[in-house]
């Protein structure tokens, strides 16, 4: 038993990175994407909020995006950014704007009309309104996107090992391959899926503590788009 664990978490050198280094690496390249697609779904949805008829076409361009296969992403993408974190993170930041474009939607628009009137009658103006009202009412359905759109990036980070090792935990996969031990496809699989759940619940946490009005446990949140899986 203890030869396997041993071998579980011997690295390869090939890959210049610990066990740990490897999760690092993987946290980084999936939520730095996941961080700049909501910064710009920020803007986006309240765009399609104010303007209800630019939803429709927004909507179908993510969508399209987001069905484009993250190799074809990446032979596009690698003439211009090489073999690097890069070029793995920008397809990862498209992707998370199908899910997180609509869940802002959905939550500035589920804000009751009469708050928004008291909040206007109280001198707020649209800008203060959005960020001090519209937004914070509007927290359990961005961080239930922020739960799809983050397990997705964690999910596909792997991919990367197809452009020079750089998918983090991925390229585990790869060697295992090379050297013939299925134990670090195990670790692959196990750490990858370990760190989902516990990013996962670690959002969960800070909506609780976002929304302490809210009982735990219940937050409503729409069907969320059909996730592809770790071969797109």
């Amino acid at each position: 038993m203890s030869d396997y664990l041993h071998d579980f978490f011997d690295i390869p050198s090939d890959l210049q990175h610990s066990w740990f280094g490897l999760i690092g690496l993987h946290l980084r390249e999936a939520l730095l994407p996941v961080a700049a697609g909501l910064l710009l779904a920020l803007p986006i949805a309240q765009l399609c909020v104010r303007f209800r008829w630019l939803y429709p076409p927004v909507l179908g361009l993510t969508t399209v995006l987001y069905a484009i296969p993250s190799l074809a992403f990446f032979v596009v993408l690698i003439d211009y950014t090489g073999q690097t974190e890069l070029t793995v993170m920008i397809p990862l930041a498209v992707y998370s704007l199908v899910v997180l474009v609509p869940a802002i939607v959905d939550g500035v628009r589920s804000v009751p009309p009469e708050t928004l009137a008291a909040a206007t009658a109280m001198g707020f103006g649209p800008v203060r309104r959005y960020f001090q009202v519209q937004l914070p009412i509007a927290v359990p359905a961005i961080i239930a996107g922020l739960r799809v759109a983050t397990v997705s990036s964690i999910s596909l980070v792997s991919v990367g090992m197809l452009i020079g090792n750089q998918g983090a935990l991925g390229n585990l996969l790869h060697d295992a391959q090379i050297y013939n031990r299925p134990e670090l496809t195990w670790n692959s699989v196990i750490t990858t899926a370990l760190l989902a759940i516990l990013v996962d619940a670690l959002l969960v946490l800070v909506r609780v503590l976002l929304t302490p009005w809210m009982p735990s446990g219940t937050v409503r949140r729409k069907p969320a788009p059909a996730l592809k899986d770790a071969a797109r």
